[in-house]
């Protein structure tokens, strides 16, 4: 795992602190080799963490005619594709994936993006064609931003790479912050700064000589086709043995991400059957709360006999002091609230390991959201009319709130509202935070950008999972994924994220994922017999933090502290009375808006982290 970041300079050389400044912002993804070329129309740092060839295998690497590549993450074929390539006449100096990508450039070009199995973001540069080509995994497992100024190009790993350049802007995108606040996330390719955007998962990007191209190379189609149950089971298993152990190559120490739930339970189930020895697992627990999930991942680490490390997750820690780091770490705010105990899982787990298998994807390929029950139910509430709808949504907010993390009155409230809504204004809003109403009285706007506008209506519950799938996948859960682990040199492979299992998956029937009331019912009955019983019959609990309550108590005072009203009214983003309103019917126990301020807290500490502003 390692950064990477660049620029080219067409018309004048550039200040060579430009490019160490941009690398050094990002060592944290590579703290064990820091490399740069320069050339007259280009300039490429990398920052390394090494995972393979502990000894070899440095960048940027070059080859013969001048290609050089800076490289972020795994290709888990590689052994292949080296095999494949010197059979072509390439000569390999090192061990490690890099090499093969750089080979399998100069032998296929843009056809050898296809053959490529992992994670990555990276960018090659051909000195004799004067050519810069950036690349993005599939799924948007790793990320790479871009800001095209001028005829230049700037890339880097995360966007406080890009912002290491000074002529580079530090205006909010407003459309984005609006978008920010219904979804929790800012869909590609717009990020939360003006002029600079995400390179969308699938893609590639060329610059030559001031011109831009893009285009993709792979694209998801669910297109469900007829197979028997068990003979989706039976692939299923095959392709997911295979998939974790290939994610199993490392050179160095290496254990598992454990929630308890299905799915990180599953990866530890295939790691146990591959790996050679003892396998670590790591935890989070929450001690004395409802939604505390240690019984379950002790269930399976005895079950598996793992080496078994778990942190517990309370205001006893210094929860400010993470908080404002996550603010440095999250390039955009990140109004996810799970980010904070990803981020001290990662820190435990680096303790240990320096590479993590988890279970992200399979909510979203096999359908594990609650939110698609939602999206079924609310077609039959639909048929109810609508002002008896208010009518109960009204009721509801007579029922007194509750601490939980996600109480019963909490998901009655969000389902009421969802159902006198579209519907996928619905699914965004049961997954999202701000309803339009609320967005209006934040941002002093009568009609603030409504990012439902740009998808189509899903038509059914695959519809929903593909939507999530290319949307709240790369935009949420890898991202926070990635900035959280990256933070403390951690690299964290997700194996079912193996395009061959999300092909699969995007080929099966509906009802292979949810069915009556059960989710992810295909792995659910894959791992029948496999996993505890208990494991097995437990719903979704997500990993997260109850928010509601702790901006109540512990976490109350640093919230006032950021959330002042010379704060906000500065920023010229935000309408004081709106945000005093939120803070204090919170307060005052008369609704519950603790994932809102979590996103307003992040949004306000991230300004303040990154000097950035509003344009007037």
């Amino acid at each position: 795992m390692c950064g990477i970041a660049g620029f080219t300079h067409k018309h004048a050389p550039p200040d060579p602190a430009v490019l160490v400044r941009a690398a050094e912002s990002i060592r944290h993804r590579g703290p064990d080799q820091q490399g740069f070329y320069r050339s007259a129309a280009v300039s490429l740092a990398a920052v390394r963490l090494k995972i393979l060839d502990l000894t070899g295998g440095d960048q940027p690497l070059c080859a013969p005619g001048g290609t050089v590549i800076v490289f972020n993450g795994e290709v888990y074929n590689f052994r292949e594709l080296r095999t494949e390539l010197e059979a072509l006449g390439c000569r390999f100096h090192s061990q490690c994936d890099t090499e093969a990508v750089l080979h399998a450039w100069r032998i296929w070009r843009y056809d050898g993006l296809r053959r490529l199995h992992g994670m990555f973001a990276f960018a090659i540069w051909e000195e004799e064609d004067r050519r810069l080509v950036l690349v993005r995994d599939r799924l948007g497992i790793k990320p790479l931003y871009v800001c095209h100024r001028g005829d230049d190009l700037h890339f880097g790993s995360e966007l406080k790479a890009i912002l290491a350049h000074p002529a580079i802007g530090r205006y909010v995108d407003r459309t984005a912050l609006s978008h920010y606040l219904s979804l929790n996330y800012i869909p590609h390719p717009r990020t939360m700064i003006e002029g600079v955007t995400k390179l969308a998962p699938g893609s590639w990007l060329e610059w030559r000589d001031g011109r831009v191209e893009t285009g993709r190379y792979w694209d998801l189609r669910f297109r469900p086709r007829p197979i028997a149950l068990e003979d989706a089971t039976n692939e299923l298993d095959r392709l997911l043995e295979r998939s974790v152990r290939e994610h199993l190559v490392s050179d160095v120490p290496l254990g598992v991400w454990l929630s308890g739930g299905l799915d990180s339970s599953t990866i530890t189930h295939y790691a146990a059957r591959s790996f050679p020895g003892t396998l670590q697992t790591f935890s989070v627990s929450f001690r004395g709360r409802s939604f505390d999930e240690s019984p379950y991942f002790r269930d399976v680490a005895r079950a598996y006999g793992t080496r078994h490390h778990e942190l517990d997750l309370s205001p006893d820690l210094d929860l400010p002091a993470a908080i404002e780091r996550i603010a440095h770490f999250s390039d955009e705010p990140s109004a996810d609230a799970g980010a904070l105990p990803v981020f001290f899982l990662s820190e435990m787990t680096r303790r240990h390991v320096t590479v993590a298998l988890s279970g992200e994807g399979a909510d979203e390929l096999f359908g594990g959201y609650e939110t698609y029950l939602a999206d079924r139910y609310a077609r039959w509430a639909r048929t109810v009319p609508a002002p008896v709808r208010r009518l109960a949504l009204a009721a509801a907010h007579l029922l007194p709130v509750s601490d939980d993390k996600i109480g019963f009155e909490y998901k009655l409230k969000r389902f009421l509202e969802g159902s006198l809504l579209p519907a996928t204004e619905a699914h965004l809003f049961w997954n999202g935070v701000c309803s339009r109403r609320q967005k209006q009285d934040l941002l002093g706007l009568a009609d603030p950008p409504d990012p439902a506008g740009l998808f189509e209506t899903p038509g059914s519950v695959n519809g929903f999972i593909e939507l999530d799938h290319r949307l709240y996948l790369p935009e949420d859960i890898l991202y926070k994924c990635d900035r959280m682990s990256m933070a403390h040199s951690l690299e964290v492979r997700p194996p079912f994220l193996d395009h061959r299992i999300v092909e699969f998956a995007a080929s099966l029937p509906e009802n292979f994922k949810v069915r009556g009331s059960t989710l992810k019912f295909l792995l659910r009955e894959l791992m029948r017999g496999k996993l505890p019983a208990r494991v097995l019959a437990r719903g979704k609990q997500g990993f997260d933090i109850p928010a509601h309550h702790w901006f109540r108590t512990s976490l109350r005072p640093m919230l006032e502290d950021v959330l002042t009203r010379r704060a906000v009214e500065d920023s010229g983003l935000m309408v004081w009375p709106a945000v005093e309103r939120l803070m204090r019917g919170h307060f005052e126990r008369r609704f519950n808006a603790g994932y809102h301020l979590w996103g307003i807290l992040m949004l306000f500490l991230w300004i303040r982290e990154w000097n950035v502003h509003a344009r007037n």
